[in-house]
């Protein structure tokens, strides 16, 4: 059985705090729940157009739905087929704070079991954490979600990013995408009205991330390697910064969670094409592009459009979530592939910095080496910019903006331009056996 604890590489984490361009979409992936290291950290807030980063409902009625359980580990020898519509469009726009390499979809969030739904546009896809979050203040106030009861109060969470934290309470909801529903599914609705309190173990760690300008989008879609956010580990211990009992008068304390109960990554508790994604965008020229539209597609080997086909299969540790890269002699440990990070973070002591980026007077050529869990690597070109002047630009989404890291390296989203990349699901059965594992 699989216990992690998910969504904050420690030390991609402090990283991410320090540029302040590693917020929201927190990383996946998990630990054991006796380990400091968890799951890769990822970028919410992302780089603002300066040199250096500088940025970063009351559920009524009685009748409360129940969290549905994301259907179990596939128990079969072929992968299910799909004829449900499965391709989600993804783009990198214009984003608060001038934040660059921010990937967005919509998301359509409706009360559980019903047709009363809302749209909200803006939601960054996030591979490097599980489960849906969205602002209270992004939900119309017709919407109302059933809380997620803790004994005769609500349920809160405290979903701890590289760049800050957001709170909230767990309500549940239908989640659609494409032609795909997840039903009664837990999500985090941030800075709900009903747990105004933030808990002390959570103000701690960093900034709040609780209103559309520090969260630089309306929600994080977490989309990662894994089910649930934070996994077993919170069905036997009341961990710190996870799973709040909430009170009438909004005092909360640390709770354990049932599993079925934990803010679940959408994906998984789809019908069918539940058992990974893969993300499609197009090359970015060495200046960037103001705008860049692609494919987010539900599955892997479920349908024609998401078959491996050549990819190379990098198989992620099924605690950490990690793999590992080599780069100039270096072996990194802690290595992760997370679209919710806006650059790639990396080590290169010959390169000529400007505050907590690269800024290098040509375009740099680098080459690195990915290594999944079970030995099988591949070699990865790439190339970093000149921070400074890509901000300076009116360009959105770059394949070149580089931060720097010391002991991890991130393959934020600039190495998603320009290929497919598959992030499949723990224990979900693909046509390359089950995940968790990354392809391209």
């Amino acid at each position: 059985m699989s216990i992690h604890i998910s969504r904050l590489g420690l030390m991609a984490g402090l990283l991410c705090v320090a540029l302040s361009g590693c917020g929201g979409g927190g990383g996946g992936g998990g630990s054991s729940a006796g380990s400091s290291a968890a799951a890769p950290a990822s970028a919410a807030s992302g780089a603002s157009g300066t040199s250096t980063a500088s940025g970063t409902s009351t559920a009524s009625g009685s009748s409360i739905p129940q969290a549905a359980s994301a259907p179990a580990a596939n128990n079969v020898s072929t992968v299910p087929q799909s004829t449900t519509p499965n391709t989600q469009p993804i783009q990198v726009a214009s984003a608060p704070g001038l934040t660059r390499n921010m990937l967005t979809t919509s998301v359509t969030v409706c009360a559980a079991g019903t047709s009363n739904c809302a749209t909200i546009d803006n939601v960054q896809v996030d591979t490097g954490s599980q489960g849906l979050r969205i602002l209270a203040s992004a939900l119309p106030s017709s919407l109302q979600l059933a809380a997620l009861p803790s004994g005769s109060g609500t349920t809160g969470e405290c979903a701890v990013f590289g760049g800050g934290y957001t709170w909230g309470a767990v309500r549940i909801a239908d989640i659609k995408m494409a032609g795909q529903v997840a039903a009664a599914l837990p999500i985090q609705v941030i800075a709900d009205p009903a747990t105004p309190d933030v808990p002390a173990d959570c103000t701690g760690t960093g900034l709040a991330m609780q209103t559309s300008t520090a969260l630089r989008s309306n929600g994080i879609l977490g989309v990662g390697l894994f089910a649930a956010d934070c996994g077993s580990g919170c069905t036997t211990s009341a961990l710190p910064r996870w799973y709040y009992g909430c009170n009438a008068s909004g005092a909360c304390a640390s709770t354990v969670q049932p599993l079925a109960q934990q803010v679940t990554n959408p994906v998984s508790a789809f019908p069918l094409d539940n058992n990974g994604i893969v993300i499609d965008l197009p090359s970015v020229p060495d200046a960037g592009a103001p705008t860049i539209t692609g494919s987010m597609i539900f599955g892997i080997g479920t349908q024609a459009d998401n078959v491996l086909g050549a990819a190379t299969v990098l198989r992620a540790n099924p605690q950490s979530g990690y793999v590992s890269t080599t780069s100039n002699g270096q072996i990194y440990s802690f290595s992760y592939l997370d679209s919710g990070s806006n650059a790639l973070f990396i080590a290169n002591a010959g390169m000529p910095e400007c505050g907590l980026w690269y800024c290098p007077a040509a375009i740099q050529a680098a080459n690195a080496t990915i290594a999944g869990a079970d030995g099988t690597d591949v070699a990865v070109a790439f190339s970093v910019g000149n921070a400074t002047s890509l901000f300076d630009s009116s360009n959105n989404a770059f394949d070149n903006l580089a931060g720097i890291a010391s002991n991890s390296f991130g393959w934020g989203l600039p190495f998603f331009y320009g290929r497919r990349v598959y992030t499949a699901i723990e224990a979900r059965l693909t046509s390359a056996g089950n995940g968790p594992y990354y392809a391209f």
